[in-house]
């Protein structure tokens, strides 16, 4: 059954988890992707074997501000390729996926490079929490993965893991989803209730 299908039923979705880690914003002009990471989670479990990541080329220099959250600058990003030039990985790592992200604004804007992609149906981790876990006082997704003891596990999978790199912040992303359909008791039911 295609995953977009409906009625599929939320364990048998084949999740992709996307995260962008950005130039940073400036006056009169939008962020631009320095980083890209994707993991996937099969049967409610992450699977290892599916983690990527790169470095992008970017149109142009990584700001100050964005370099003291996610620590990329300018040098990493010299010999990295181009995010269009990534359109094959992408398409296969995504394609037939339901895309997963904490806050999805900024990957679907940056997936826009890719016009008429098809990607989705997309599932948005913050939006979820919100419904699921009112009243906290932070949603953000370093502080949810805490709170709900995920930290470990992140990294027993990703040894490197740390927060505002685009794979470890997607691979959270997934853990956080996965607890959340825990939380609820709803991996038998129809995966439309993740998204909307």
């Amino acid at each position: 059954m295609s995953p977009s299908k409906a009625g599929i039923l939320i364990r048998e979705i084949p999740f992709a988890a996307l995260d962008f880690e950005s130039a940073g914003e400036r006056a009169n002009e939008a962020g631009v992707p320095v980083q890209i990471g994707i993991a996937w989670m099969g049967g409610l479990a992450p699977v290892a074997d599916s983690f990527y990541r790169s470095y992008l080329r970017a149109a142009r220099p990584v700001t100050w501000s964005a370099q003291q959250i996610h620590g990329i600058t300018d040098r990493d990003l010299a010999d990295a390729p181009e995010l269009l030039s990534l359109w094959p990985e992408v398409k296969g790592r995504l394609g037939g996926r339901w895309i997963v992200a904490h806050g999805s604004g900024t990957e679907k804007r940056f997936l826009r490079a890719f016009p008429l992609h098809g990607f989705g149906p997309w599932v948005d981790t913050l939006s979820l929490s919100r419904k699921i876990l009112p009243g906290r006082t932070s949603y953000a997704l370093s502080d949810l993965v805490s709170a709900l003891d995920l930290e470990d596990e992140a990294r027993r999978l990703l040894p490197d893991f740390r927060w505002h790199e685009a794979l470890s912040d997607a691979l959270a992303s997934l853990l956080l989803l996965r607890k959340l359909i825990e939380v609820t008791g709803i991996s038998d039911h129809p995966g439309e209730v993740l998204v909307g």
